[in-house]
């Protein structure tokens, strides 16, 4: 099983997900938006299952620090928001934890349990 988790480290929700993983004994690849920003093949591929209403952070500073005409943008197209993740990779909703190809977004203990079951 391949699963791979992307955040920021210091996200706090990123930690509890990375926290959760480790208590229940489930071995994750962590990468790093900072270090290893997604390629546009992650990105066209999580846009695949998580609308990008839903992949992208509407509620951190990066996406407030946006003018109304970028968040428009953003919003209107795939390619667009696509753009805006490769570029600006603290815009995407953490964590995105990736499991055999399926993409869940964000962290909820029960979400994760029945994710990778």
């Amino acid at each position: 099983m391949s699963i791979r988790i992307y955040g920021i480290c210091q996200c706090n929700t990123v930690k509890k997900a990375r926290q959760w993983l480790i208590e229940q004994h489930i071995s994750a690849e962590f990468i790093d938006f900072k270090k290893i920003p997604p390629t546009i093949t992650d990105l066209q591929h999580w846009l695949t299952q998580i609308p990008k209403e839903t992949l992208i952070n509407r509620k951190g500073t990066t996406w407030r620090k946006l003018s109304a005409d970028e968040q428009q943008n953003a919003l209107s197209s795939n390619e667009a928001a696509i753009n805006l993740m490769m570029n600006q990779p603290s815009v995407i909703k953490r964590p995105v934890l990736v499991n055999n190809q399926r993409v869940l977004v964000g962290f909820d203990a029960q979400q994760y349990t029945e994710f990778l079951a």
